[in-house]
């Protein structure tokens, strides 16, 4: 009689399928083929009831000195499992009984603890609690989200802060303080149908043990448009939370169905007395008795400014510095040169936006010392300087305008320039026009006047007013004959170009675009105009 083998490595063969649930109850203990040498079977409990059944068994020593058998392969049965258990991911390669039990949590614990301490400082320090979250009042004691956490209310949100705010962290926080099974994908590397698998498997946990699953979708913006309405069914009808995170504003990365669908929530940028503590934290966990003598509180501060409010950054940074404080010449100087040696500066993200924002701004406010920084900033950075040069060629129109019609060619040559000769010399061209730019007179008149033309088209009828006759082009004889073009006078037929001569449509007769002011008429209640002698016109 051959028997079935235990699927649940016992190693030992029952006597048929009928009795191996039986079996697998007992703590494979029962009904276990006689071997036809007639030695005893080896009667070692299954890793899956070890605890269960270590008191089961009568006769201990048959597990440690078994009688001598022939060899057995300890190679996973075919046999699929009985009663929808699953065999271990790996089987005992080597010892019986006693030896392998005692190793079990104790050794996944101490293989954890290594995983764990050779992960880098920045993980290895995420916060554990929700309490532990420093700088994001959003989870704080009186938080909006701590609330809908403590209410069992977690909806679907999208998660919006720059790199190293907490996203990820917090995410994890969110499914582990609700009790739901947490999935983590990445837009990068998921694809759609990966993702409509695991909301397969969502549904089926949730009707198997009535557990929710929350899916936290890092990068979610990375996903184009039509990857994304992957997710509005199954986030509509409850079959599974989503967090999505995103270091880009949501309102243009993120699809209108999916926002409406989900709340979002914005993580500030951390503050540096938030990015302080963590990294005290940090150093009171590294160095619990003592710690280097170059890392201290001056020390932290000036990493918390240099991080930019991204705690992985600061982190990362102060793990390099645990390491060369330890040579012997190192000194405190060196070691902050050694640690900041790029600028903190993301070309695709927020920043590249920001930076380019402020560079406009401070063109604008005729502040050329800002309008250099921001310059610098960027080609520091390694900023595409065609990218500058557009920005300079609009600039000219909007900003300056009729005030020095002369530097919208200097834009438009200072791009030319970029792009014949490139860097690094096209940063002389740039910073030239910049500043040029930034003492130059301003005047919007342009530009306002076209957006009070293009907003009085809103107005019912307004797009659509019929030409005046005299206006409009006659190539053909029919034109002429109805009197397109007819009565037009032509202007520089006349002195001075002057004629009596209506140019608008008759229902906007008299309506008038184009200020007379170059720039507006507000007075900055900052300003004290009358003890700096300054006379605004009015």
């Amino acid at each position: 009689m051959a028997g079935i083998e235990c699927p649940m490595l016992c190693g030992n063969k029952v006597k048929s399928e009928s009795l191996m649930s039986d079996h697998i109850d007992s703590g494979c203990t029962k009904h276990i083929l006689t071997q036809e040498n007639g030695h005893s079977p080896i009667i070692k409990p299954s890793p899956f009831f070890a605890n269960r059944t270590s008191t089961s068994v009568s006769k201990p020593s048959e597990a440690v000195q078994p009688s001598p058998t022939p060899t057995r392969s300890t190679k996973p049965s075919n046999q699929p499992p009985q009663n929808g258990l699953k065999r271990p991911l790996e089987a005992p390669q080597n010892g019986d009984g006693p030896h392998q039990h005692e190793q079990g949590p104790a050794y996944k614990r101490a293989k954890l603890r290594e995983l764990h301490k050779s992960a880098p400082l920045a993980e290895r320090m995420r916060p554990r609690t929700l309490d532990e979250v420093c700088g994001q009042e959003l989870v704080g004691p009186e938080g909006i989200l701590r609330g809908l956490i403590a209410e069992n209310r977690v909806p679907s949100m999208i998660l919006w802060g720059g790199p190293g705010t907490g996203k990820t962290t917090i995410a994890r926080l969110i499914a582990h303080t609700a009790g739901c099974r947490l999935v983590e994908i990445n837009a990068t590397s998921t694809g759609v149908q990966e993702v409509k698998k695991l909301f397969v498997e969502a549904q089926g946990d949730r009707e198997l043990t009535g557990r929710k699953t929350i899916v936290f979708c890092d990068e979610i913006h990375r996903y184009s448009k039509a990857q994304q309405d992957i997710f509005l069914g199954p986030v509509e009808s409850g079959q599974v939370t989503l967090i999505g995170a995103t270091t880009e504003n949501p309102s243009f990365k993120v699809i209108n169905a999916l926002m409406s669908r989900c709340r979002t929530f914005t993580l500030s940028k951390l503050t540096d007395k938030a990015i302080v503590t963590i990294m005290q934290r940090a150093v009171d966990a590294e160095y619990p008795e003592k710690p280097p003598s170059l890392i201290d509180n001056e020390f932290l501060e000036f990493l918390s400014a240099f991080s930019d409010g991204d705690a992985r950054t600061a982190l990362n940074i102060l793990e390099l510095a645990f390491d060369l404080s330890k040579r012997p010449t190192m000194t405190a100087d060196v070691l902050k040169r050694s640690l900041t040696q790029t600028l903190v500066y993301d070309r695709n993200g927020d920043q590249h936006y920001d930076a380019i924002s402020a560079f406009h701004k401070a063109i604008r406010g005729s502040d050329g010392d800002a309008a250099l920084y921001y310059l610098a900033r960027m080609l520091q950075s390694g900023e595409d300087p065609l990218y500058i040069a557009r920005r300079l060629v609009v600039i000219a129109s909007e900003d300056i305008g009729l005030a020095d019609n002369t530097m919208l060619p200097l834009a438009v040559a200072t791009y030319t320039a970029c792009e014949k000769i490139g860097m690094p010399e096209a940063r002389i061209s740039l910073a030239h026009c910049s500043v040029a730019f930034a003492l130059a007179p301003k005047s919007t008149r342009a530009y306002r006047g076209l957006a009070s033309a293009m907003e009085a088209l809103k107005e019912p009828g307004k797009a659509g007013l019929p030409i005046p006759l005299h206006l409009r082009n006659a190539p053909t004889r029919l034109m002429k004959e109805i009197g397109y073009g007819a009565e037009y006078k032509y202007n520089p037929d006349y002195l001075d170009g002057r004629v009596v001569q209506e140019y608008l449509p008759e229902k906007m007769k008299g309506t008038t675009f184009l200020e007379e002011r170059h720039l507006g008429l507000q007075l900055d209640p900052d300003i004290n105009y009358e003890a700096e002698e300054i006379k605004p016109e009015i």
